[in-house]
């Protein structure tokens, strides 16, 4: 697999290192601090591109892939206002995109089972949901692009609008988020904790293996059949 890197941070540099540990070849390194700055031509040669840059420039960057022909797996939050407009050309170039506020196999089990838990609290309704998400302190966003992707998923089972989201940033924290559901008798709990950034270039790699020769948007859950 011919791979084109587009933002070549704390992610991408993991990324490059765990695709040439599977034997994958890097043919792109792109910083990605300018997504104007990325010209089809530049992805000539790539089977497909995984995204891990800046909000500003991520949509910019999915725009030329469509444009190039080469499908695209991308991990950057914080650009959703834009996501309306980045599927609606995805037909037009018959391209592919995976988006997904996170690779990590772990977490999106995580999300099947807060979309599960949110399913069962919807007939106790007394019981009040509250959120958690804690992070490294160069992380660009609050709250988190997987703190809301939970937070609609519970939405969407409980019609509860109101979610408060903590959002903490400290050094060398990787990611972790809590879903609570208190009462004053008790208190139902979930959590996840990532380790290390490994976990969201694995499955950033599997999703990128997954979407070749596919045409469409699709999520993580689609990648992993949840």
């Amino acid at each position: 697999m011919k791979i084109a890197l587009l933002g070549y941070g704390k992610m991408g540099k993991i990324l490059d290192t765990m695709a040439l540990a599977a034997g994958h070849e890097v043919v792109l390194r792109h910083s990605g601090g300018n997504g104007t700055m990325l010209q089809p031509q530049a992805l000539t040669g790539a089977d497909v591109a995984i995204e891990f840059s800046v909000p500003a420039a991520a949509p910019v960057h999915i725009e030329t892939c469509l444009q190039a022909g080469v499908p695209v797996v991308c991990g950057t939050t914080g650009w959703l206002d834009e996501l309306d407009r980045i599927k609606a050309l995805i037909p037009q170039h018959q391209g592919a995109l995976v988006y997904a506020s996170n690779f990590s196999v772990g977490v999106n089990l995580f999300f099947a089972l807060n979309r599960y838990l949110a399913q069962i609290m919807a007939a106790h309704p007394q019981y009040a949901i509250s959120m958690e998400e804690i992070h490294h302190t160069e992380k660009l966003d609050a709250p988190s692009g997987t703190a809301l992707s939970l937070a609609a998923d519970i939405r969407k089972q409980t019609s509860n609008s109101n979610i408060p989201i903590v959002s903490r940033r400290e050094p060398g924290v990787t990611g972790t988020h809590h879903v609570a559901y208190s009462h004053a008798i008790d208190t139902l709990s979930i959590s996840h904790v990532a380790h290390s950034r490994e976990g969201f270039a694995r499955g950033a790699l599997l999703a990128a293996e997954w979407v070749i020769g596919k045409t469409g948007f699709f999520e993580m859950s689609d990648v992993l059949q949840l």
